[in-house]
């Protein structure tokens, strides 16, 4: 069966469906084509289920790419403001959490749910368990599926990364964009716990669940929030956030205990410089079971202060090089994606190609932690509606 339309979009999730909606909004007749069972799969897992859908503090600098500009002009036209004007008209009740990060008070299923409304409302036809086989190009594109062809003048992908294969992910996108010609940045897991090394797991991974405040650095970048210790490595919000930006084999460097001194007290003559001294003062900054292992691994060789010294050196700059990544399986973004270069930053359309678009994830374009890469996939996939 053939099917004709003024733009198809491949991929039902965020980016897609609301590149979608703003296309049908100027009455273009649109195809949404998704090879899953159901749209927005991605969605409906986010923020532990209920979808944390931006950051009210979102600018440029939250984002990383090959081309840290590229962002600019989307993030600039559809703003945190203007989604959320869409959810409190959908009567959406939601909850600042921490950093600007907006939840729902209720189920990431009610962000889908006003999604669906909204492509309804723009008659945008819906066509779910529909693999694309195969996309060709003359004067039109034309999106080949077992049973169907989908023939259009545009065509959006928004197939995501190669992030959590587990509820689809593959990388068409990304083999698409090849197939015409276009640069790829290469994708690698962002947003992703790390693997220690076998001598690391040793150390501390028996401690698995142990959290603590931190600030965690790679390349210039540094993040201060939690860690959180794993039964094969490290992870909470403060790894997962420096992970985009680590490259194997380089390390990482772990403040312990930011912004405090921990050997402070033996700056008193009165303070017993001891073991059970030191291990008191450290258990104040960190949970006692890290504070006790810390201790037992780095004991000061002696209660000079030189020795005291290179102690709380070594608290504010524990240095490691991860053995690796927990991979895609476990990664919440994937980073890299079609070069930016090869785009236009105010429409997403190819610049060598008139009518392809990219948007969303598969794009190397990846935010922060916190609703950074929601509000990307907005941006994007409205900047290509408004085009179409």
């Amino acid at each position: 069966m053939i099917h004709t339309f003024d733009a198809i979009v491949i991929g039902g999730g965020a980016a897609g469906l609301m590149c979608a909606i703003e296309a049908g909004k100027r009455e273009r007749r649109v195809a949404v084509i998704e090879h899953a069972d159901r749209l927005g799969k991605k969605i409906l897992i986010s923020g532990g289920g209920r979808c944390n859908f931006t950051n009210l503090h979102c600018r440029a600098e939250n984002f990383l790419s090959a081309n840290p500009h590229f962002a600019k002009s989307a993030l600039a036209r559809y703003t945190p403001a203007d989604f959320i004007a869409l959810v409190e008209k959908h009567g959406i009740r939601y909850h600042e959490k921490t950093l600007g990060q907006l939840f729902c008070d209720g189920s990431a299923r009610e962000i889908l749910d006003m999604l669906e409304k909204e492509c309804r409302a723009a008659n945008v036809s819906i066509f779910t368990t529909i693999k694309i086989n195969e996309v060709s190009r003359a004067d039109q594109f034309v999106a080949r599926a077992a049973h169907d062809e989908f023939w259009a003048p545009a065509l959006v992908v928004a197939t995501g990364g190669l992030s959590i294969p587990k509820i689809g992910a593959t990388s068409f996108g990304y083999d698409l964009a090849r197939q015409f010609g276009m640069k790829i940045q290469e994708p690698r897991p962002g947003l992703v716990p790390f693997v220690l090394n076998a001598e690391n797991r040793t150390h501390y991974c028996d401690l698995a669940g142990v959290s603590a405040d931190v600030v965690a650095s790679c390349g210039g970048q540094q993040f201060r929030e939690k860690m959180l210790i794993t039964h094969r490595g490290l992870s909470g919000p403060a790894i997962l956030q420096i992970s985009s930006y680590w490259r194997k084999p380089a390390s990482i460097t772990i403040d312990l205990s930011p912004g405090r001194k921990v050997t402070a007290a033996f700056q008193d003559a009165k303070t017993t410089r001891s073991e059970a001294t030191l291990r008191s003062e450290l258990r104040k900054h960190l949970p006692n079971r890290l504070a006790d292992r810390w201790l037992e691994l780095h004991r000061p060789a002696s209660w000079t202060n030189t020795a005291l010294n290179e102690f709380e050196e070594q608290l504010h700059t524990w240095t490691l090089a991860p053995a690796d990544t927990e991979g895609f399986e476990k990664a919440e973004v994937t980073a890299g994606g079609v070069d930016t270069n090869e785009l236009s930053a105010k429409t997403m359309e190819c610049r060598k190609i008139p009518g392809l678009y990219f948007v969303g994830e598969v794009v190397d374009v990846t935010g922060h932690l916190g609703g950074f890469n929601f509000q990307w996939a907005w941006a994007s996939g409205a900047a290509a509606g408004r085009a179409l």
